[in-house]
């Protein structure tokens, strides 16, 4: 389960302005419908113009007359190249594996249409009318989960795509798995027929890897908050003290999203009389554990590579990726921007973060459960000790997680695979990266339900004393879905009810209500 919060964009203009991760979220998962901007539609023409003089020229060009790949210096004569680019798609539509999400279909699909559409691959207007009217049309082609390498781009998942738009293939339309050629027919499409160039303008780019990068910033956007409302709710519910989160102690290490984090807490805490309850007294521990007093450090330090890997996303999502590519000067030109390897690395780098965020959520969570450490509560936080297990398994799907999320951080950008007879010989493998960050971003998602759970619990069972306003609503919307302590009972459609309420942003949205202004 991803993080569901919707977006306020209807509609997405596609050519001029470079496409921004709000866009692809909503073309992505909320359908939004996509315009292109008539001013784009006249580059790509004129830059169609250009190939097609270099087709006619008897001096072979790489991708235009030649094969491609290891077999570039074969030359193809003009009246084999509808065949050679048909080919091309059909050749490298060669994923296996289950379907791929429609979002991380529809996503891929969107930006290539955004790099056919800069002018600089030598596609046709028709073409990329096409793929637009793909989008528009709710047809999603059906792509399997392995055959990218990340380079050159993310080649088999964009032919599948393509091999779609050509009328071949399977797609889903309203969930239903149907012939590519009946998908189109029924919409009003025409097939497309592939060009000169046109094979390689669909399937060389990073589309796929930078299409889950996108979601995941956005996913992790609120994930990030979550987990400091979570550890907020820890910190009272353990009786924590919030005097760490000080403004005054974040600034002799002025790291940006730390600063963020313990702002969030300190505004989270604010007026909590189960943190007032033992200000002022005599106090066995000097210091909270650092699952309770570090967490600025360490959702900080997520926070700010995640703001590395968006300005990443953001120049990726202002780049034409394309070989060979179209200079604005008019010169086709071999080059190697398809590779991945800016993606990849920060897909693997929100990798290690989320698994650490997650840890840290699992520790807070394991906290309560001990109670020669939860400061007075019962074992387990059960509700008649010894006939009750309380949320000790709770726990253990919390930990179940967080040990599959660290085996998820080991990168797969520091691995590559020689492929297309050693002319691609360093690949960059993003695809997987991104698709062990979604798997990873989910696990994040339910470990800090579970933890806001287990918190909201702990906060219960110390009545009479109340919580903090913001920190109150969360457990107040929490407990419209899920009931309050009491004897054991089926607890996994609790969890499942949770982790909806983090994926939503419904809990988030509950402390930034009862706050009155957004958490940062």
């Amino acid at each position: 389960m991803l993080v569901t919060t919707s977006t306020d964009i209807s509609a997405v203009t596609v050519g001029g302005a470079p496409l921004t991760i709000a866009d692809v979220v909503a073309v992505a998962r909320h359908d939004a419908r996509i315009e292109l901007d008539p001013n784009a539609l006249e580059t790509v023409a004129a830059s169609r113009a250009i190939v097609e003089a270099l087709a006619d020229d008897t001096e072979p060009h790489y991708g235009i007359s030649t094969g491609f790949g290891a077999l570039a210096t074969t030359f193809i004569p003009a009246e084999r190249r509808a065949q050679l680019q048909a080919s091309l798609v059909r050749s490298h539509a060669a994923g296996s594996g289950p379907e791929v999400e429609r979002e991380v279909v529809r996503a891929l699909m969107l930006l290539r249409l955004a790099t056919l559409a800069t002018g600089r691959t030598g596609a046709t207007p028709r073409t990329v009318e096409t793929y637009a009217a793909v989008l528009n049309a709710g047809i999603t082609p059906i792509v399997r989960e392995y055959g990218s390498l990340g380079c050159s781009g993310d080649l088999a998942p964009l032919a599948h795509c393509a091999l779609a738009a050509m009328g071949e293939g399977q797609v889903r339309v309203d969930g239903e798995l149907v012939d590519a050629a009946d998908a189109l027919a029924a919409a009003g499409i025409e097939p497309v027929v592939l060009a000169e160039k046109e094979g390689l303008a669909l399937i060389n780019g990073t589309d796929g890897m930078l299409g889950m990068l996108s979601l995941a910033l956005h996913d992790l956007q609120r994930l990030l908050t979550t987990a400091d409302i979570a550890a907020a709710l820890s910190v009272e519910a353990l009786l924590g003290t919030d005097a760490v989160f000080a403004d005054d102690l974040q600034r002799l290490r002025p790291q940006t999203g730390q600063a963020v984090s313990a702002g969030n807490l300190r505004d989270l805490l604010a007026g909590s009389p189960l943190v007032a309850s033992h200000k002022g007294t005599e106090c066995t521990r000097v210091q909270d554990a650092y699952s309770l007093r570090c967490a600025p450090q360490v959702h900080g330090g997520a926070r700010d590579t995640a703001a590395h890997a968006t300005t990443v996303a953001e120049r990726e999502l202002a780049s034409a990726i394309d070989n060979p590519v179209l200079t604005l000067d008019g010169r086709v030109e071999s080059n190697g921007n398809f590779h991945g390897a800016p993606v990849a690395y920060v897909l693997d780098f929100l990798a290690i973060v989320v698994a650490d965020v997650a840890s840290m959520s699992e520790r807070r969570t394991d906290r309560f459960l001990d109670p020669a450490r939860n400061q007075g509560l019962p074992p387990f936080l059960a509700h008649e000790v010894g006939v009750d297990s309380g949320l000790m398994i709770a726990q253990y799907t919390a930990a179940g997680i967080v040990s599959e999320l660290k085996r998820l951080a080991a990168p797969a950008s520091a691995d590559s695979i020689p492929s297309s007879a050693m002319q691609e010989d360093h690949v960059s493998m993003g695809w997987a990266a991104g698709r062990k960050l979604r798997r990873a971003v989910d696990g994040l998602t339910r470990v800090l339900a579970i933890e806001v759970l287990t918190a909201s619990r702990g906060a219960d069972l110390r009545a009479p004393l109340g919580q903090a306003p913001a920190t109150g609503a969360v457990t107040a919307a929490l407990r419209k879905a899920v009931a309050g302590p009491g004897p054991d009972r089926y607890l996994s459609p609790e969890i499942e009810a949770a982790v909806a309420l983090v994926a939503s942003g419904t809990l988030a949205d509950a402390a930034e209500s009862a706050l009155g202004h957004a958490l940062r």
